[in-house]
């Protein structure tokens, strides 16, 4: 029976162009750099649904198994007393009976193995796998992971990780000197697990698919709900800021898998929250191309304070019993303080105007961010404040 082709109609509302700043400045941290992200470029139709949502019940699960890394050439765990007992184990299964006091555990390491195994992922297919030192193994570099069953969350074992390890560092030396890069005692497995079962997956309820918004908005559930009423006339319903749920029509119900497909293809302009996100860490801050500053006054100072220690070397004199030169210290204290001069900011729509008055401060990544939390207290920034 030939399969019903559905209608496609594709909308392709227009974009605000794209703008972006940086600003950088010498203070406490070692840089900061202010980017203002406006939505999507003129040219563009806007953002597929595949890359804004997922689909309810197609998702991923975690696994994890417990296993030994072997060939580590003496960087193996140092503190042997699990390691011992699960290469006892081991050979126990291969009909060795060792005591594990005796055994010797320099070239081996115990890790965790972790992986996602995708959803309708079939018996047979690989997945890639990390695996991380539990103890105190020095390096992984050239170790190569045992058959490992990994578990899900029921216990089960769908998966059976095993292969040689890639580690992205190095650790060299010994106790006098040493040098290490990255972190050696954490490795991948390129494809090194074999799924071996399958997790059940149900993506159709009561003929009805649920799209689930990657980043909740209710402004955005609203419009991804109208651009699929647009295809699929009176068949969307935004459920809240999170899901929208879609009943399939007539002659999709025996073809799911085409009916997603053509909804993950459509398109619509999400809505885009007024944010800025200030990462003390790094030094960087990102805001969007929504924000608005209205008119205020910004003050702008720096107090310098300034403490130096010297030693000035104090000669006996000519008669004296000690005979010995004493150092005597001594401290000298300035405090300097910049001229601070309040710039007026006049009411600033758009991310050009914000971007070419935070240039005009010159202020200092330090300055930069309590001028936008002072701003926010004062109710003249229009956006919300993350502080990372």
């Amino acid at each position: 029976m030939p399969r019903p082709k559905l209608p496609v109609r594709r909308s392709r509302p227009s974009g605000r162009p794209a703008f972006g700043f940086r600003v950088s400045a010498l203070g406490f941290l070692p840089a900061l750099s202010l980017l203002l992200c406006s939505p999507l470029l003129a040219s563009s139709s806007g953002v597929r649904l595949r890359d804004l949502v997922v689909i309810a019940g197609a998702r991923d699960n975690q696994l994890v198994g417990y296993g030994l890394v072997v060939g580590l050439a003496g960087d193996g765990d140092k503190d042997p007393i699990y390691t011992q007992q699960t290469v006892a184990n081991l050979l126990q299964r291969y009909g060795l009976s060792v005591p594990a006091t005796t055994l010797s555990s320099k070239n081996v390491g115990a890790v965790l193995v972790t992986a996602d195994i995708p959803a309708f992922s079939k018996p047979g297919t690989r997945l890639d796998v990390q695996v991380s030192s539990m103890g105190d193994a020095k390096s992984l570099q050239g170790g190569v992971l045992l058959q490992t069953p990994l578990l899900g969350a029921d216990n089960r074992v769908y998966a059976v990780a095993q292969g040689p390890l890639a580690v992205g560092g190095f650790s060299a030396g010994n106790a006098g000197a040493s040098v290490t890069k990255n972190h050696p005692t954490v490795g991948t497995i390129i494809n090194g697990a074999l799924v071996e079962l399958e997790i059940p997956a149900t993506i159709v309820q009561d003929n009805t698919v649920e799209l689930l918004l990657r980043e909740p908005g209710f402004t955005t559930a609203a419009l991804l709900a109208d651009a699929v009423n647009h295809t699929f006339t009176n068949s969307a319903q935004a459920i809240d800021s999170t899901s929208v749920r879609v009943r399939m029509p007539p002659g999709a119900k025996d073809h799911p898998v085409e009916f997603i497909a053509q909804l993950e293809a459509l398109e619509v302009t999400p809505d885009t929250p007024a944010r800025i996100i200030i990462n003390e860490r790094t030094g960087t801050i990102v805001a969007t191309a929504t924000i608005r500053i209205s008119h205020c006054a910004v003050s702008q100072g720096n107090l310098t304070i300034t403490v130096a220690n010297t030693l000035t070397p104090s000669q006996p004199n000519p008669l004296s019993n000690t005979g010995k030169t004493v150092l005597a210290p001594s401290t000298d204290t300035k405090a300097m303080e910049g001229k601070a001069g309040i710039v007026s900011l006049p009411e600033l729509p758009t991310v050009e105007k914000v971007a070419s008055a935070l240039n005009a401060l010159g202020v200092t990544p330090r300055d930069m961010m309590a001028i936008f939390q002072t701003m926010k207290q004062a109710g003249a920034l229009q956006a919300e404040l993350i502080i990372r």
